[in-house]
Formats: structure tokens, sequence, C-alpha cells
């Protein structure tokens, strides 16, 4: 296959880009910074890859790239999580996502011959937060900024099946990997000062990187997957539990609470996310014949630190 891939070098775009240059597959980057793109994939390293400089919410040549490709994977937006939401970040956040889809959908229409597939990322933002309900593909939004923001970004990404185009939207939680949320969570642990973060009730729904990757990768190519998937794992967990899981598998205690103030010293207003949680099963996911290889906490958390 020759996949088009934006947001290639974030923590879930590079190592798709990885797996489907192993694949064999041709891999074509948009990217708004052609520099920094070859620095994370050296020619040597991808030989089967194509770099291409584009401005996301702007029309230009980068259009024309597109045709010839078989499917496109869309991960670019602004951080969520870096900084306070000014309401002029808020825009951007909002920006990022229904103009850089928009501009997308629109060059995959005009494409000749078509991608036949484009699998866009959405977040189990979508729902809304709550200590109680359990939402799945099917659950109405949530009524916050971040549920507004994925119904904006779904909204675009609908706009290509106009075009003939089957989409596939995934809706992630929080992905765990060497990197990441986790990254930002490890620290205390590791001076023996974790526990558990904010009130430890609200829920962490989460999926093992992998599992992400290998969720998009059988979306690209399983032409009856269409529609709305969730990208979590099937077992969500309290924070709490969370936390105590990481400090047995860190064999480190997880005792000292992480008090709301400090979480968003760390993380601005992205910590709503993790302050605020829900609990998201993977029903429509799992029905398609997706197997997690990770589907479990302890054995994720093993995993990703193994490598550590």
């Amino acid at each position: 296959m020759k996949v088009a891939v934006t947001g290639a070098t974030g923590f879930v775009g590079s190592r798709l880009v990885e797996r489907l240059q192993t694949q064999g597959n041709q891999v074509l980057i948009l990217t708004r910074n052609g520099e920094r793109a070859r620095r994370v994939f050296p020619s040597s390293a991808f030989p089967n890859l194509e770099i291409v400089t584009y401005a996301p919410r702007e029309y230009g040549a980068w259009e024309q790239s597109l045709s010839g490709c078989d499917g496109v994977v869309n991960l670019a937006g602004e951080s969520i999580a870096e900084g306070r939401w000014t309401p002029e970040r808020k825009q951007a956040i909002i920006d990022s996502r229904k103009l850089g889809t928009q501009r997308l959908v629109e060059a995959i229409a005009k494409a000749n011959p078509k991608p036949s597939v484009l699998v866009n990322a959405s977040a189990i933002g979508y729902y809304g937060t709550s200590e109680t309900a359990t939402f799945e593909e099917t659950s109405t939004p949530g009524r916050d900024f971040l549920a507004q923001v994925c119904q904006v970004w779904e909204a675009e990404a609908q706009k290509v099946k106009d075009a003939g185009v089957r989409l596939v939207i995934i809706r992630t939680g929080i992905v765990l990997g060497m990197g990441g949320a986790l990254a930002k969570m490890l620290p205390p642990f590791q001076l023996f000062a974790g526990g558990p973060i904010g009130s430890g009730r609200q829920w962490f729904s989460w999926i093992h990187r992998e599992d992400l990757v290998n969720l998009i990768l059988q979306a690209l190519t399983r032409e009856e997957m269409e529609g709305v998937f969730n990208g979590t794992a099937p077992n969500p967990v309290p924070m709490a539990e969370f936390c105590q899981t990481l400090g047995q598998v860190l064999n480190r205690p997880s005792w000292l609470p992480v008090p709301d103030f400090a979480l968003e010293l760390l993380l601005g207003d992205g910590a709503k996310v993790v302050l605020e949680g829900q609990q998201v099963l993977p029903k429509r996911t799992l029905a398609s014949g997706f197997q997690f290889q990770y589907p479990n906490l302890k054995q994720a958390l093993e995993s990703i630190l193994s490598q550590a």
C-alpha cells in the first residue's frame, strides 16, 4: 500500500510510520516541519518514505501528492495537554482539527485516483466525563470543551464519505508507551513520591500504543470496518488502581496523593483529561474481530517499562 500520514512525527504517528515501513508499504508524510521529519525518519532507515511539507489549513501543491495513495491516516492536531486553555489556545485546538481535516478531505476528494479510506483520529473526550456512566461507540456526546472539539473534528471527517471514500474514526483513550502521558506520571513514582492523582475515583480509559497502531493498520486494510471505533483497552480502571498498579510494576510505593493543583501546574488545563475521567468500552472494536495484545493494565505497563 501507499499510505499518507499527517501527525507522523508525534507519539502515535512515529510508531505507525515504523510499522508501515516494516510491512513494506510506501509512506507519504505530510508535515509542517520537513526538517524535523527528516531527523525523525532518516532516509537510510526509511527508504520507502516521501516527505511533503504543507500548511494544513491552506491549499497548495501538497494536495496533488494524495493522488495514487491507497489510504490516509489523519493524526494531526494542536496538543491538548500543553499549557493553559486561554480563549486563543482553545480556538487553535479547534481550528487545527476543523480546518486541517477540512482541507485534507477536500484534497482527498480531488485526488485522481482517490484513496479508498480515511482513518481519522478523534478522542474519548467526545463522551464528556463521568464517574458513574459507561460509554461505548453509540453513546451521545458530552457538552464540555473537549466534547465540542471532537464533534467538530468528526463532522469534518464525515464529509469524505461524499467522495465515496470509506471513513474510520478512532476515538482514542490515554495512549500508554515510553513517552506521552506516562512519561509525565513516572518521575514522582521513581522518586518514591507517587500516588493517586486527584480523587482517584475518576476512570482511566487507556490503550497500549502498539494496540492503537494495530487498530489503525487493521482499519486501513479491512474494508468492512467503517464508522466509529473506540481506541481503548477493554479493561479501564479507576485512577487509584492505575497508580497502584504503576507502583507495583515499578516496585515503588503508591501512597502520596498528587493534588489537583500540582497536576494543573504540570499539564495546565490539559489536566482535565486526567482529573475528570470516563469509563469507555471498545464494544464495536471487539465486535470487528480486533484482538488486543495488551487488554490488561499490569501486562501493558510491564511491557512498556521493561524497555526503559
